[in-house]
């Protein structure tokens, strides 16, 4: 896998958005970047490919609506993935109502399209697959995020379906399962390039 591409948050009067971590009061806009805890798969009933590097970078508002216009996929094996179709406009990240013992909300990435040029029987194969990820999002302070020992917000797709788009080899199946969980943080200095601030809903 390789290239996907950055992450904007927007969000309407009315949705919960993310605040700093410290005050908790304190809402963030700014530059965000999301890097890959662990290992990223995309997989199919014909096999898939996995990536231990990657990272998306983007911009969050006073709101709730997501973007993403770039990302980068790094130490892949199985497969060359290349983000198509962005920017990804349309998402949003939004709190939960209390879910005891789960996820603080959810971060939707709409308009999501990737090419993966896959090996089958011997031959290179190009499937294309997209539509709208729905990621569960933690807080660094919930005991019930996936990497424990990262105390950082966390968005994790968890065998998030993604489906056949045009463009794809008639061997592609139908569906491809995405598993990945990135932590994201802000920049405390606006446009410094630094993403050192911690970042939460609320």
């Amino acid at each position: 896998m390789k290239t996907l591409r950055t992450f904007t948050v927007t969000a309407a009067a009315g949705v919960t958005v993310l605040a700093l971590a410290s005050p908790a009061s304190a809402l963030y806009a700014g530059n965000i970047q999301a890097s890959l805890l662990g290992t990223a798969t995309v997989t199919t009933s014909l096999g898939g490919g996995s990536c231990t590097s990657s990272t998306l970078n983007g911009a969050l508002a006073s709101g709730g609506g997501l973007s993403v216009s770039s990302a980068g996929f790094s130490s892949c094996s199985g497969a060359t993935v290349t983000a198509q179709n962005l920017p990804w406009t349309g998402g949003n990240v939004t709190a939960s109502t209390a879910v005891p013992g789960g996820r603080d909300g959810t971060a939707t990435i709409a308009g999501f399209r990737v090419r993966a040029v896959v090996t089958i029987l011997g031959a290179n194969v190009t499937c294309v697959y997209g539509g709208n990820l729905t990621a569960n999002a933690y807080n660094g302070t919930n005991a019930a995020r996936p990497v424990p020992g990262n105390g950082q917000f966390q968005i994790s797709l968890n065998n998030v379906s993604a489906a056949k788009q045009s463009g794809s080899n008639f061997l592609c199946p139908g569906t491809a399962s995405v598993v990945a969980t990135y932590e994201v943080k802000g920049e405390s200095v606006p446009g410094s390039g630094v993403y050192n601030q911690s970042i939460s809903l609320p």
